[in-house]
């Protein structure tokens, strides 16, 4: 199959909901037109950060149909929506989702063997999944945290890139040792490799990995976006690195509800309620660092934006 994933930022998308708990569509349109409004590459819908395990199979599919038509081609689009044990709801999440015109679907790590079950029964059953699906779904993984976080080994990981039905790989090892084995591993392969943790991702970029999938894209994606391509362009990107990792700090903080509340500072009209936790736990002081954070990188993206301009023209 002739098909490759745009390189660059994919921020792992949050989904609006009304106070009594049901998508917020109208909100949903306005965080979409902020992602793009921001130069995005694509967008990782339906996923943890969407809050995807409180969600009934109907929801996850109206929610990526909804971003695949309001998108409308202007940047990628893949889904997950893949949180099923049985194999029999796994191929019909996985069949459903390809069939709201996503990119990829992206399969959940974790779903295909238990925390005490090796790489070999992984193998087995992802190869009994893709005998069950539609073959040419191009799919993806995601080392995703819940219920359990799977790092992939070598195995599994040269398994999946040689098999040539993996395109996307959300990597959130948090370890450039790994970054350097997966690159070998998925050389000469459909395989590209996205880092969501921001300590370590100008390092996995200088080795070969092909952009950044995670949860600070929902607070100031214009800077992951020069941090790349100051690295493409080589241009000194120091202190931007340092601070995207050094506040990323913030994801430890109310997540997802912190990003809404950024979000409703930037404009976006969305409630601050969340299924899987409580909007109350973002506290006051919360809110007012989120505030000062918002500040302090709004004048930073205007600084780095005009150093990689001065940068460029000066080359």
């Amino acid at each position: 199959m002739n098909f490759k994933l745009k390189n660059g930022v994919w921020p792992t998308m949050v989904t609006p909901f009304t106070n009594m708990g049901k998508i917020d569509w109208p909100g949903l349109e306005n965080l979409i037109e902020w992602y793009i409004s921001k130069g995005v590459d694509g967008v990782f819908a339906v996923c943890q950060s969407s809050e995807m395990f409180y969600l009934t199979l109907q929801e996850r599919v109206a929610l990526s149909t909804f971003i695949v038509e309001k998108v409308c081609s202007r940047c990628g689009v893949i889904a997950s929506g893949h949180i099923s044990d049985s194999i029999e709801d796994q191929v019909q999440e996985i069949n459903s989702m390809a069939a709201t015109g996503v990119e990829a679907v992206v399969m959940v790590a974790n779903r295909l063997a238990g925390q005490d079950e090796d790489e070999h029964v992984w193998i087995a059953q992802m190869e009994k999944i893709l005998r069950k699906i539609t073959p040419e779904i191009p799919l993806g993984l995601y080392e995703c945290p819940n219920p359990y976080k799977r790092v992939l080994t070598d195995l599994e990981i040269k398994w999946a890139a040689e098999s040539g039905r993996f395109y996307f790989l959300k990597d959130t090892s948090c370890d450039s040792r790994v970054h350097k084995k997966r690159v070998d591993l998925c050389n000469n392969t459909p395989m590209k490799l996205y880092n969501a943790n921001s300590a370590t991702l100008a390092t996995s970029i200088e080795m070969g990995y092909n952009g950044f999938s995670g949860i600070m894209g929902n607070f100031h994606p214009e800077l992951y976006s020069l941090l790349l391509k100051s690295i493409e362009k080589k241009i000194r990107y120091g202190d931007l690195f340092n601070f995207l990792g050094f506040s990323s700090i913030i994801e430890h903080q109310a997540y997802p509800v912190n990003a809404k509340y950024y979000l409703s500072l930037e404009g976006v009209p969305i409630n601050l309620f969340s299924k899987s936790l409580n909007a109350d736990l973002l506290s006051e002081s919360m809110k007012l660092e989120i505030k000062q954070f918002r500040d302090f990188s709004q004048g930073l993206i205007e600084k780095f934006s005009k150093d990689y301009m001065q940068a460029i023209q000066n080359a």
